[in-house]
């Protein structure tokens, strides 16, 4: 995966909470910056798609092995 500027590890919460602190770290950092999350929630996908979608922010790539989930998203 690509190069990332901070990371939040949403392991083991549920919907909403992956997205509720995603939502948090990304206010905190500067436009153009990009976050990496890592949740095991399979839902979190659909989620962080939908996400993007709604904030503007880019997703700029997704991905899952041995069960977890990681997103890389640029703050617009």
């Amino acid at each position: 995966m690509a190069d990332f500027d901070q990371e939040l590890d949403a392991s083991g919460l549920n919907c909403p909470l992956p997205i509720l602190r995603a939502k948090k770290t990304l206010a905190q950092m500067d436009s153009g910056k990009v976050l990496r999350i890592i949740a095991t929630d399979p839902g979190s996908v659909k989620d962080f798609e939908a996400f993007a979608k709604q904030t503007g922010n880019e997703l700029l790539a997704s991905g899952e092995e041995g069960g977890k989930y990681t997103f890389l998203i640029k703050k617009a």
